[in-house]
Parts: structure tokens; sequence; C-alpha cells
């Protein structure tokens, strides 16, 4: 068999992961490469994290620590919780090892000697204070497109359009707040459009990869390709391979993709096989991406391009991109803290239940939801209810009546029917999961346990054994087999699970390492099993409140106040009448707020990296006016101003109405 090297596309290291990654990019292909483990194939599973790029720099210069010290605090934590999930990576790396700049750079090389890569000057913002070009997500203003005014210099959150900083309207350094200037640079593009016959061809003759990611592909290669800015003017990232050239390293989404190659061949380097990575991106190997559908365009146009222009490697067999998840019917939001991360599920729950909702909750081309509702409803009727306990009643009836011995069997055409309909279940899973279809293999799955509760309860072996106890034996016999089957077909899908199932069978092996044929072999006449024991015990409707308060992300907000006590409080607009920095100090400003009746007061507050002095003169902003009396670097401060907080920015409260200075707010 060919050698199969299966991807999870590269966590960015700024942050912990939620259900929707889980969902969408790293369960996914864990099912598929636990399938083609056991079916004998040659395959390894590579991940890594993410860890360069501007918004990591962007939020180093905010927290004033180095990025790498960002990316140090989550690669272990997100390399963890994956793992916690039953994620089985062959290999997870980091894009700052060694390894991956020597692969980056050598690809670079390779292009730009092919004449892939050529050098132009352009017209780039620059901050006169911050004495720096600002790439991407370091310029922030409003959407040339939809007039979004939070939209950043490489995409807007609202209309979902990719920019260029160039395109904002009213740009700002998000560093200092100050309007950047245009200035010219030098940097070096990938010539894309150089593979736009190529790429067409490619995709449209892709078999394996689904019809949601050519059409979007094939989309914007019908509306016409554009060469890609693969430089940017910072210090954190791969260093560009030219002379020089310092302070430019190559864009974040050039050196991304390439980690799948260098994870590799960290991987058999860690072998004590360096040479062992070609197999899979050269000759016959077959490359398989599992991806959200947010970065089809990165994966199904510019990456195949990088790897056709350097001549070195196939291109991908497939690109599986897995649609949204929802959270209780609304889109998750890290800024409003609707999420779910892995980390908060895991605190309370085991591994296979969220494995089990999120694969057969709805296909992988379909957007699904995730609701605490639906969540313990497939718990309680289909994993406790169904799969749970039948292999329990089982099992406790072959201790009970054949004191733990798979039971001696004359089987009859209905016991033989059983069997056949296993052997079926067989070949639909391993199909379904060739195929991708993965929640139609647990289907499958779900099916079986299905059909052998009714078989069980119809045959009544608990009353068979008083009246023929050969037809109970037989009863028993079958079940067996089909807790077996279950329990390998459930391999891929919920290891742990199958695991429980394997040791309380008291089979020899470990479940993951035998082959997939192996499922249907059938335990022998006299086994021995162990002590039975509930897979999954049931939400009890007095723990359902519990169970949503855990899962729910919105925390409580603590202690209440009475409305007395906020009344103690008073707040008014203030029509901000100066505004200058404090000498010694990044974070703070002086204002001077005029709040009508209450005469103009002095205010030090920190907000100098999200506001510069020039844009709030004259804008009435929220203040507290009865707040004790400080002084910060030698400035009085006698209101305080009030703002919105979010995970990378500050936004003053603004009166949207037309009201005098002094007016109170209620």
């Amino acid at each position: 068999m060919e050698p199969i090297i299966v991807t999870s596309a590269l966590p960015y290291s700024n942050d912990r992961l939620h259900l929707g990654h889980l969902r969408s990019t790293y369960l996914p292909p864990d099912v598929y490469v636990r399938f083609l483990r056991r079916s004998g194939h040659d395959v390894v599973f590579i991940c890594a994290t993410d860890e360069h790029g501007t918004p990591i720099a962007l939020r180093a210069e905010k927290e004033h620590v180095n990025p790498k010290d960002i990316t140090d605090r989550y690669h272990p934590l997100i390399k963890d919780e994956l793992q916690r999930m039953g994620c089985s990576f062959d290999y997870f790396s980091r894009t700052t090892d060694p390894i991956h700049y020597e692969t980056t750079q050598a690809m670079f090389r390779k292009l730009l000697d092919k004449g892939f890569i050529y050098e132009q000057s352009i017209e780039l913002l620059r901050c006169p204070k911050c004495d720096k070009y600002l790439p991407d997500r370091y310029v922030e203003g409003t959407c040339s497109y939809c007039g979004f005014e939070g939209a950043r210099g490489d995409s807007c959150d609202s209309c979902g359009r990719y920019l260029r900083a160039t395109e904002l309207k009213d740009p700002k350094c998000a560093i200092c707040g100050t309007k950047p200037e245009l200035s010219t640079t030098k940097h070096w593009f990938f010539k894309l459009t150089a593979f736009q016959d190529e790429l067409r061809r490619w995709l449209e003759s892709n078999e394996k990869t689904p019809d949601n990611v050519k059409k979007y592909a094939l989309g914007w290669i019908n509306e016409g390709l554009k060469d890609w800015d693969i430089t940017r003017d910072m210090g954190w990232g791969v260093p560009l391979p030219i002379e020089g050239t310092d302070g430019k390293v190559v864009y974040v989404w050039f050196d991304a993709p390439i980690g799948y190659i260098s994870s590799t061949k960290a991987c058999f380097i860690a072998r004590g096989d360096p040479e062992g990575w070609k197999r899979y991106w050269q000759g016959n190997g077959k490359i398989v991406h599992f991806i959200g559908k947010d970065i089809i365009y990165h994966h199904a146009i510019f990456w195949p391009a990088m790897l056709m222009g350097s001549g070195d490697f196939n291109t991908p067999e497939a690109i599986i991109a897995s649609e949204y998840l929802t959270l209780e019917g609304k889109k998750m939001s890290k800024s409003r803290g609707w999420f779910i991360t892995i980390n908060d599920y895991l605190r309370n729950f085991s591994p296979d239940p969220m494995r089990y909702y999120l694969i057969s909750v709805a296909p992988l081309e379909r957007d699904a939801d995730f609701s605490v509702d639906e969540f313990i409803k497939r718990y309680n009727d289909e994993l406790a209810d169904v799969l749970g306990n039948f292999i329990h009643r089982t099992l406790t009836f072959i201790e009970r009546f054949f004191g733990g011995a798979v039971p001696q069997a004359n089987l009859s055409e209905g016991d033989k029917a059983m069997l056949v309909q296993l052997e079926k279940t067989q070949s639909e899973v391993g199909s379904a999961i060739e195929q991708v279809k993965f929640r139609d293999g647990l289907i499958s799955i779900m099916a079986l346990a299905r059909d052998g509760n009714k078989y069980l309860n119809e045959a009544a072996p608990w009353a068979a054994m008083k009246t023929d106890p050969q037809k109970a034996a037989a009863t028993l016999y079958t079940s067996a087999q089909i807790v077996k089957s279950l329990g390998s077909l459930l391999s891929p899908y919920l290891p742990f699970t199958a695991e429980r199932i394997s040791q309380i069978l008291n089979l020899e092996g470990d479940i993951h390492s035998a082959t997939w044929k192996a499922g249907a072999e059938p335990l022998p006449a006299g086994h021995k099993i162990g002590k039975p024991e509930p897979l999954f015990k049931k939400i009890q409707a007095e723990d359902i409140p519990k169970v949503k308060a855990d899962l729910i992300p919105f925390k409580d907000v603590g202690p209440r106040i009475k409305m007395d006590e906020f009344k103690k409080a008073k707040i008014a607009v203030g029509e901000v009448v100066k505004a200058e920095r404090i000498k010694g100090s990044r974070d703070l400003l002086h204002l001077e707020v005029d709040i009508g009746e209450y005469g103009v007061r002095s205010c030090v507050a920190g907000i100098a990296k999200y506001y510069s002095p020039e844009e709030l003169v004259k804008k009435k902003i929220a203040v507290l006016t009865n707040i004790e009396t400080t002084t910060l670097f030698g400035v009085k401060s006698e209101v305080m101003v009030l703002a919105a907080e979010g995970e990378e920015k500050v936004s003053l409260l603004v009166a949207d109405k037309l009201v005098p200075p002094g007016s109170g707010v209620r």
C-alpha cells in the first residue's frame, strides 16, 4: 500500500482550542488514521503549533513579552488537550523548531531560483511614532467594503473580506493609535498567477477532495488569482534567506503549511530514519489534509501552487474541509466569551461522549450545533440506553448464568442472521471511514447496537434459562460476538470506550493494534470475560442543572449588589477638552474632561495603547465622577473613564446621541 501522510491544520499558538476546532480539524483525521492503521496502511499522522504571524507578535508587544513566551505558554496546553481527547498524532511539532526554519528557507530559495518568487517595491503603512512598518493586524481601521469600524489590516470580521492594510479607511497603529503614513519598501511575491491553469486542472480532476472545497477554490480561480506578497517587515517569523534583508520575514501563510513537511521530517529524525519522510511527500506517497472551511483558499490554492512550483513534492490527494460548529444556535465568539474550550469540557467529562456527539450530530460538509440539551439527550438515549445497556446486560447475563465464560452454543437461523449482520456492519463502517463519511459509519455501529438490544429482548435469555438453556446459551454466545464487534468498530471513534470493552472482555493485546478484520473474529466458547461494569452512567434529571452550568461558557457575575449601592456611583457624560501623553508612561494619558455643572476635571486613563490624544478631544464619554481622587505619575486624577475591555481592545463608552456635558447616566 502507498504511504499516507495525514495532517490536521496547525493550531495557532496564542490561545486554547475550543470545541469548534475539535469538530472540524482534529477529531475527523483521528478517526480516519485510527482506521487506516488497523487496516494495515503505512500512515503517519502529524501536526504542529503555528507560532509565527502578526497576532502573536502584536499580543506579545502589548503584554511587553517576547512572542516566544506566548507560544511557549500555549504549545504544551494545546498538545496536552488534544492528546487527552484521544488525538493519536505520531508527532506534534512546532513551527519555531530549527528544522522548520531550515525547511521553509529551502522552499523559499527553491521557488526563488525557479523564478516563482520576485521582488517588488510597494507602498505600505508605516507608523512614524513607533518607527516601523505595520504589517497586517498592526493596522486597524474601517473596512472599505462594509464600513465596519473594527477591521484589521488582513481581514474584516464583519463581512469576511481579505484586506490589505492600505485598503482600510481611517487607519491607525494598533500599538499607539497614531495615523500611519505611506512609505515605500521592498517585498517578495509568489507568482501564484503562473499556476492558475494547473490548479484548475488539478482541482477538477481531484476525485478525493469534496465538492465544498473544489467549488470554493474554483470560484477564486474563475475570478482570477493574484500574486501573493509573502514577506513582512517584522522581527517575528522565519527570516528571509537573502542577504541584506534584516528585519524581513516570510509571511506566516507561506511558512505554516510547510510545517506539515518539517513536522514529518522531525518525526522521522526522532525515529532514527532522517530520510524516511520522503516516502510520504514524494514518489507514490499520498497526502490528506483536514482543515476548517475558513482556510480552504490557503490549502486548495496557495499551498498546492507552492508544491507544484518547487517540483520536489506531491500535491495533496485530498483536502477535507469541515463546516462550522455553533453553540446553542449562535456563532462562537472569543470576544464575547461564547465558546467552550476543550479544557473546560475535560474538567467535567471523559473524552468519548464529546467525540460521539461531534461526529454524530451532522456530516462534516454541513454546519453543526452544540446544544447542551441535545448532548445530554444523545448521551442518555444513545450511549447509555442503547450502547452501554446492551453491552452491560449481555456480559452480566454471561457472568450470572455461565460463570463469566462464553457459552457453547447450537445456533438457530435467527442467531446466524445476527452474525451475518455483524459482518455486514463491519464492511459498512470500514467503507464509510475510507470515504470520510464518518457519521455514516457511526450510525451503522449504533444500528447494530439497537438491533442487538432488540435481539436480546426478544430472545429473553433470563427467561429461557428456565425453559430452554440451550437457546439462552445461543443468544448470549451471539450477543457476546456483537459486543466484541462493537468494541472493535468503536475503536476509531470512541477509543477509550473501545479499550474498556476490550478489557472487560479480557482480550489480549491492544485493541488499536489489532487488525480491522480481527473485529469480526468470534470469541471462542469457554473464553473467560472480566467483571462487567457500566460504560456510561446516565445523567439524572437532578444533575442536569449542574451539567449545564459546567458546560455553558457564561460565568456567574459574582456577588450581587442592591440598587441603593449602585446609586452611590455617579456616572455622567463628559466631553474631553484636552488630552496629552504622560511623560514616563507608555500606557497613561492625561485628560481634562468637562462634566457640566461639576466643572472640568482631571483624569488619568490607561488607554494610551488604544487611543491617540488627538482622537479623544471633543469625544463625549462616560465617566465615574464621585471616585476618590488619586495621583499617578504626579498628575491628579479626579474622575474615571468607563470603557469596555475585550481580548485585545479597549473601547470607551461614548454617547450615541447629542447630550450636554454633565448629563447623568442611568
